[in-house]
C-alpha cells in the first residue's frame, strides 16, 4: 500500500486530483440519482432511462480516469492511442449500463449486487484497456497484488454501491451508495497506478497517431461537457413526457385502485367493438355492482371501505388475460369487457372468474368484511352496437339482478328499456309523494292463536298515486331503497304510526318495519325516542320489526343498536324469519321478543314438507327460547290448523283481516273483545277444525 499513497502523495498534481474527484463525486451522484428514478418505473419504460444512467456513469469514470492521468507527472513526454482511448470510453458506458440493468431487474437467481460487481468490472477493463494507450518512452511493469487489489475494491465496493442504492434498507442509503461508487473508482484507480512502475527505455520510440497530453485535456474536457449536456437535455425531454404521460394514465384510471376509469372505458371501448367486429366475433359488456358496500362504509368507516374496493379490484386485474379489460366506474361499480367471443359459454366463465375475485372475504384488521355482486351482461351486437348504448343495457340487466332474490346475475333483454323508463318516473314521483300528502297507513291485525283475541297491528304503508292510483309495496319499496328515500319515509311511517295509535282507547301494540338502512343511521335510537316523547305513545306500545338480511353484515353493530332500542322499552321482532342465512345463531344472540315465520314458508306447509319442517323447528326452537312466534301469511284454513297443532302461538293473514285504513277500524280498535267480523270467523274456523 506504500507504493499507492507514495505514488498520490509524490507523482501527482493535486489540482488534477481534486477535479477528478469532483467530476468522480458528481458523477456517482448522478448515476444514483437516474438509477432509482428507472427503479420506479415500470419494465417497458425502466431501460432508456438505465441506458441513460450507463452513459452518464460510464462517462465519469472515463472522465476520472483520464484527468487523474493528465495529472500524473512524468520526467519525459507521454501520448495517448486514440482508438484504445475511445474504445475505454465505450467500455466503461457498455459495462455500467450493463450493470445497472441488472441490479435494477435481476434475473431469478441472481441478486442485485451482481450488477454492482459488473459496474466494478467495468471500471476495472476501462482502467487497464485506456493504460494500454498509454504512450511512453519506455516501458510498464506491474505488481500483481495492487492489480489484484485494485480489482478487489472495484468489485466489492461496486457491489456495495447497488446493495445501497437498491435495497435502501438503512438510513442514509442513497449518500453512502454514492461514496461506495466513488470508492469502487478512485480506489481502483490509484491502487493499479500504485501497481504501475515505469522503467524508461530510450529506444522505445512514441507513436506519431496520438492524442498529446493538451489534445486529451481538452478531449476528455469536451466529451464530458457534450454528455452532461446530452444527458442533461434527455432527461428534461424524458421528464417532460413522462409529465404528460403521467397526466394522461391520472385523467383515465382510478386513483385508488389503479383500474382504467369511466373516461378510459369510453376512449378505448368503441375501438375493442371494432376489433371483434373485424374478427367476426362478439364482445360483452358486464357491469358489476357490490351489494351491501354502503353499509361496509357506514359500519367500519370510508378506510375499511377503501380497502376492500382495493383488494377487489387487484383480485380482478390479476384475473383478466388478453382481450378482457376491468375498470371501475363508480363507487362500489367495476365494468369489465371481453372481446373475441364465440359464445354465450365463455362469457359465463369469464363472469365465474369475476364472481370468484368479488366474493372472497377480506380481512381487515380482526374483521372479515364481505360483499356480494349483481351482475347485468349485455353482448355486442346482439343488444347494442353503440359503447353507451351497450353499457346502459347492462346496467339496465345489473339492476334487475340486484332486485332478484336468488339469480343475482342477468343478461339484458329488451323489456327492460320499458321497466327501466317506468322506474324512472316511479322514483321521480316518489320524491314527491311525502310533499303531496300521497302515503297512507294501513293497519293489518295480529292475533293470538289461542284465544282470538287482537294482540297488535303491523302499520304497513300504502301509496296513493294522483294518477296511478294505488300503487303496490312491492313497486316502489325497492325503488325508494335504492334512492335512499326509504329513510325519509320510514321515519314518516313511525311517527304517523305512533301518533295515530296513541289515540286509540283501545292500547294494542302497533308494529312497525325498519328498513335495512334505517337500521345503520347512527341516530335511529335518537329519532325513536324523540318519536315516542312527540306522540305521547307508551314504549311498550310499540314494536320495531328488523329482517336478518339487515343484521348479518354487521351483526355487532345490529346488536348493540337492538341493544339501546330495547332500553328505550320497546320491543324488537324478527321479520321474515327462515329466508336468511344464520337464522339458529341470530336467534341465540339477539334479545328478540318475537319472530314473524315468512309467508313464503306458511302459505306452502300444509304440502311442502320441507317448508313445513322449517316452520315446525322454528316453533320447536322458539319455545325452547321463551320467544313468541307470529306466523305471517295465514290464508288458508290447513295452514291454520297445522300452525295451532304445532304450538304457533299467534298469527297474520288474509284468513282473520286484511290490512284497512284507519278510517275503517276507528270504531273497533277501542273494543275489548276481538271485532265481530274478525272474532266470528276465527270461531267458526277453530271450531270446524
Amino acid at each position: 500500500m506504500f507504493k499507492v499513497i507514495s505514488c498520490l502523495a509524490y507523482e501527482h498534481d493535486y489540482s488534477f486530483v481534486v477535479v477528478a474527484a469532483i467530476v468522480c463525486i458528481a458523477g456517482a451522484a448522478m448515476t444514483i440519482r437516474l438509477f432509482e428514478r428507472a427503479s420506479r418505473l415500470s419494465v417497458g419504460a425502466r431501460s432508456s432511462w438505465i441506458m441513460l444512467s450507463g452513459i452518464a456513469c460510464g462517462a465519469a469514470i472515463w472522465t476520472t480516469h483520464f484527468v487523474a492521468m493528465l495529472g500524473f507527472q512524468l520526467p519525459f513526454d507521454a501520448a495517448f492511442d486514440p482508438l484504445l482511448t475511445i474504445a475505454s470510453l465505450l467500455i466503461a458506458i457498455a459495462f455500467t449500463a450493463a450493470g445497472l440493468h441488472l441490479s435494477a431487474t435481476p434475473p431469478n437467481g441472481l441478486p442485485v449486487e451482481t450488477g454492482g460487481a459488473v459496474i466494478g468490472a467495468g471500471v476495472v477493463a476501462m482502467h487497464f484497456t485506456g493504460m494500454s494507450g498509454f504512450e511512453i518512452a519506455g516501458r510498464i511493469e506491474w505488481d500483481a497484488g495492487l492489480v489484484e487489489a485494485s480489482i478487489l475494491f472495484a468489485v466489492a465496493f461496486g457491489a456495495l454501491a447497488m446493495h445501497l442504492a437498491a435495497r435502501q434498507r438503512i438510513r442514509y442509503a442513497r449518500p453512502l451508495s454514492v461514496l461506495a461508487l466513488v470508492l469502487a473508482i478512485c480506489a481502483m484507480h490509484f491502487t493499479a497506478m500504485g501497481a504501475a512502475t515505469i522503467v524508461p527505455d530510450p529506444s522505445v520510440p512514441v507513436p506519431t497517431k496520438v492524442f498529446s497530453s493538451e489534445f486529451l485535456a481538452v478531449l476528455v474536457l469536451a466529451t464530458m461537457a457534450i454528455i452532461a449536456g446530452l444527458t442533461l437535455y434527455v432527461m428534461d425531454a424524458k421528464s417532460q413526457r413522462e409529465l404528460v404521460d403521467s397526466f394522461r394514465h391520472a385523467a383515465q384510471h382510478d386513483p385508488l385502485t389503479g383500474l382504467p376509469n369511466r373516461a378510459f372505458l369510453s376512449h378505448n371501448l368503441p375501438d375493442m367493438l371494432k376489433r371483434s367486429a373485424a374478427a367476426g366475433k362478439e364482445a360483452a359488456v358486464i357491469v358489476v355492482d357490490l351489494d351491501r358496500f354502503k353499509e361496509i362504509n357506514d359500519v367500519h368507516g370510508h378506510h375499511a371501505g377503501d380497502m376492500l374496493l382495493q383488494t377487489v379490484a387487484n383480485r380482478l386485474k390479476i384475473l383478466t388475460g388478453p382481450g378482457e379489460l376491468v375498470a371501475r366506474v363508480g363507487g362500489d361499480e367495476f365494468i369489465a369487457v371481453k372481446q373475441d367471443i364465440s359464445s354465450k359459454e365463455e362469457v359465463d366463465r369469464f363472469v365465474i372468474r369475476l364472481v370468484s375475485g368479488v366474493l372472497d372475504p377480506v380481512q381487515n384488521k380482526s374483521k372479515t368484511l364481505s360483499v356480494g355482486a349483481s351482475i347485468g351482461i349485455s353482448l355486442f351486437p346482439h343488444h347494442a352496437s353503440d359503447a353507451d348504448e351497450l353499457i346502459g343495457a347492462a346496467d339496465l340487466a345489473m339492476y334487475r339482478a340486484k332486485r332478484a332474490v336468488t339469480d343475482k346475475v342477468c343478461y339484458y333483454d329488451r323489456s327492460m328499456d320499458e321497466g327501466r323508463r317506468e322506474r324512472s318516473a316511479l322514483a321521480m314521483e316518489l320524491r314527491h309523494a311525502l310533499e303531496r300528502d300521497e302515503f297512507e297507513l294501513y293497519y293489518q291485525p295480529q292475533l293470538d292463536m289461542q284465544t282470538g283475541e287482537v294482540t297488535a297491528y303491523e302499520a304497513l304503508l300504502r301509496w296513493h298515486h294522483r294518477e296511478r292510483g294505488l300503487v303496490a309495496p312491492e313497486e316502489f319499496i325497492p325503488i325508494a331503497e335504492e334512492n335512499g328515500l326509504i329513510i325519509p319515509i320510514g321515519e314518516w311511517v313511525l311517527r304517523t304510526a305512533c301518533a295515530e295509535v296513541a289515540g286509540w282507547r283501545k292500547p294494542y301494540k302497533i308494529a312497525v318495519n325498519i328498513a335495512a338502512a334505517q337500521l345503520v343511521q347512527a341516530d335511529l335510537t335518537k329519532v325513536v325516542h324523540e318519536t315516542l316523547l312527540s306522540t305521547g305513545l307508551a314504549a311498550s306500545r310499540l314494536e320495531l320489526e328488523i329482517t336478518e338480511a339487515s343484521i348479518i353484515e354487521d351483526r355487532d353493530r345490529a346488536l348493540h343498536v337492538v341493544r339501546q332500542l330495547k332500553a328505550l322499552g320497546v320491543t324488537i321482532a324478527m321479520d321474515d324469519y327462515g329466508v336468511g342465512y344464520s337464522s339458529l345463531s341470530t336467534l341465540q344472540i339477539f334479545p328478540f321478543d318475537r319472530v314473524k315465520i315468512d309467508r313464503s314458508f306458511v302459505e306452502d306447509v300444509a304440502n311442502d314438507s320441507a317448508a313445513a319442517a322449517i316452520v315446525r323447528a322454528t316453533i320447536l326452537l322458539a319455545n325452547d327460547l321463551r320467544i313468541p312466534v307470529l306466523a305471517e301469511g295465514v290464508e288458508k284454513r290447513e295452514n291454520f290448523e297445522f300452525l295451532r297443532a304445532e304450538g304457533c302461538t299467534e298469527m297474520q293473514g288474509f284468513l282473520f283481516g286484511r290490512p284497512l285504513p284507519l278510517s275503517e277500524i276507528a270504531s273497533l280498535v277501542g273494543r275489548n273483545e276481538v271485532p265481530g267480523n274478525m272474532r266470528s270467523e276465527f270461531t267458526r274456523r277453530s271450531s270446524a277444525a
